[in-house]
């Protein structure tokens, strides 16, 4: 199975990627667009987490 498949790839690599930015070099907005980012980012990834979905009684039809 191609582990890009599995859920929260495409979300984690996001992250990543937005993790790996020197964000020294970029002015005052651009940190804030990519810290904001981030910050929603790492949300969903609680969301979506199935012990997360677990706990709320969520059920996803698929």
């Amino acid at each position: 199975m191609d582990p890009r498949d599995t859920p929260g790839y495409r979300l984690h690599r996001a992250l990543s990627n937005l993790n790996d930015i020197d964000v020294e070099q970029l002015d005052s907005a651009d940190w804030e667009r990519i810290d904001t980012a981030v910050t929603l980012l790492e949300q969903v990834s609680l969301l979506t987490r199935p012990a997360a979905t677990e706990d709320a009684g969520v059920h996803v039809d698929s």
